[in-house]
């Protein structure tokens, strides 16, 4: 189970620390390499920008900036962008919405592993991401 994220480099944005710690956790497991973690969409943009990850996981309610901007703007840097919403709100609107602003997956807190894995290994089969210029 262990080599499932075949090094794909994995960012993790969410404000609350034990939410990051518990998908560090899953993602160590499953082979994803945690590359970089911030805790608001201003801290995503840098980082993103910085270790261009093949994936994002992303809170959508965070201070200063929420996910639902930050995704908006990470597709506006990078349209082949992999983020995948991770959120306490069981809203089919605002899941809808961030799909719409270019997430392609969603989990929902609290966190169940299974979840996690099918939208990652949804990610793993996607092809390498090329390089932001």
């Amino acid at each position: 189970m262990g080599d499932m994220g075949s090094g794909k480099n994995v960012l993790i944005v969410d404000d609350m620390l034990i939410s990051r710690i518990l998908v560090k956790k899953v993602l160590d497991r499953l082979g994803f390499p945690v590359v970089g973690e911030a805790a608001n969409g201003n801290e995503a943009l840098s980082l993103y920008r910085l270790l261009q990850p093949d994936l994002v996981i992303m809170d959508l309610s965070m201070p200063e900036m929420g996910g639902m901007s930050a995704i908006k703007e990470i597709i506006k840097m990078d349209p082949d962008a992999y983020i995948i919403v991770y959120t306490a709100m069981d809203q089919h609107d605002i899941v809808v919405s961030a799909i719409q602003a270019g997430a392609r997956d969603y989990i929902v807190k609290p966190v169940k592993t299974e979840r996690i894995i099918s939208a990652l290994t949804r990610a793993a089969d996607r092809p390498g991401r090329r390089p932001l210029v």
